[in-house]
């Protein structure tokens, strides 16, 4: 489903374009295309594949879905999986977003999701000396605003263990301790499969050597989701361990409490 379509130039939005008249505003100079859809179908995906020029590779990956995070290179454009992450009655629910960024366009497509990206949109249109920098300036703002999305998620899960924590001690509750414990361990596992393949893969836009065409001189802007990435992730590392700390205490405990 089309969410919005606009072609920008110089920072400014100059149109609303219908899908069939994408290939005329992508051929135009200074000039680029945000696309955004909504569990996209085959032939919208194919549809976008011949207006934009986008490689057959990366649609095949757009159709499969259920992608690992990652951010591929071809030729002279880009294709990223990232993983959008929300708490739906208590647990985590994992969609997708797969990201086509070329010289003059930014397609995003997201899947079993409720999150959208018009915070995004509405962000790169007020940083218009921003916005002049292209399509890679949009990719970066997709991203950050997805990593600064999982930042509530883990505070959610430390605020959960801590929970656990103060009941470890309790009489007659190390047994449901342990169960809740497992439980927690495998959100935090959804969460680390989101971000540690996201970081290497923005490791390669930050560093520096060679990047991809459209982050031309985007380096200090992944430099800073990369930086966020590294802290979730070593929060994530760290929640791991605190957990496995908590079950070799509750064992314990269960075997005082049987013996």
């Amino acid at each position: 489903m089309l969410i919005n379509c606009v072609a920008y130039r110089n920072g400014e939005k100059i149109a609303e374009p219908s899908i069939h008249q994408i290939s005329d505003y992508v051929s135009q100079p200074d000039t680029f295309v945000w696309v955004a859809l909504k569990d996209a179908d085959s032939t919208e995906l194919q549809q976008m594949k011949v207006e934009f020029g986008l490689h057959e590779l990366a649609v095949e990956d757009a159709n499969h879905g259920h992608q690992r995070p990652k951010i591929e290179e071809y030729s002279d454009s880009i294709f990223a999986v990232i993983q959008l992450i929300e708490i739906v009655d208590g647990e985590l629910q994992v969609g997708e977003v797969d990201i086509f960024v070329g010289r003059n366009y930014v397609l995003s497509t997201r899947n079993r999701s409720q999150q959208n990206f018009l915070g995004v949109r509405a962000r790169c249109e007020r940083e218009q000396h921003l916005l002049k920098l292209g399509s890679g300036f949009v990719f970066y703002a997709l991203i950050d605003a997805i990593v600064d999305r999982y930042f509530p998620i883990m505070d959610a899960l430390e605020t959960e263990l801590e929970q656990i924590e103060e009941q470890i001690f309790a009489q007659g509750s190390a047994r449901s301790n342990i169960e809740r414990l497992y439980a927690l361990k495998r959100k935090v596992q959804v969460l680390k499969h989101a971000v540690a393949p996201l970081l290497d893969a923005v490791g390669k836009l930050q560093g520096g050597g060679r990047v991809p065409l459209p982050c031309a001189d985007m380096q200090v802007y992944f430099r800073d989701v990369y930086d966020h990435l590294n802290r979730i992730n070593a929060s994530v590392d760290a929640i791991r361990d605190t957990i496995n700390t908590a079950m070799q205490v509750n064992l314990s405990m269960v075997t005082i409490e049987e013996g």
